[in-house]
């Protein structure tokens, strides 16, 4: 890939070992590209990047509950972040609820492709289209669908 990438890496506590796991399988490839962590996660992959003797460039935010979730949803708003790799647990409640759903929407709302499982992140960041200048992202549209 010649496109470098604000890739912005998301993991539950219960996800956290999948991520870094992730994280390290794909060391090559996110070194050359600037990865955007919650605090905690970042600091894992940074020290598992660091045990392999990878190098990348990784910013960390504070905590998910402390606010991590909302500083990557305002980089999404902002358009600093092209992708997001967001490995949640869905098998147990999340004291910060509204701030995952927040960054959730605003992936959506402004149209960062975002995955939520590792087979989705695989598929993501081994897509051609990030170095086709031909290929230009539809919009989200929001209007009510109506029949002639």
């Amino acid at each position: 890939m010649n496109k470098r990438l604000t890739i912005a890496l998301v993991a539950h506590d219960n996800r956290k070992a999948d991520m870094v796991e992730w994280a390290v399988h794909n060391a090559e490839f996110l070194s050359h590209h600037h990865l955007v962590c919650t605090g905690t996660t970042g600091g894992l992959i940074r020290s598992a990047f660091d045990e392999k003797g990878v190098g990348a460039e990784i910013t960390c935010m504070h905590s998910g509950p402390l606010g991590g979730d909302a500083e990557i949803a305002a980089m999404v708003v902002r358009k600093e972040v092209d992708l997001a790799i967001f490995l949640i647990d869905d098998l147990n409640p999340q004291p910060h609820e509204a701030d995952i759903q927040m960054l959730l929407r605003q992936c959506r709302v402004h149209n960062v492709p975002i995955a939520c499982n590792r087979y989705s992140a695989d598929l993501m960041i081994t897509s051609t289209l990030w170095d086709d200048d031909s290929y230009v992202p539809t919009e989200p549209k929001y209007v009510l669908f109506k029949r002639d």
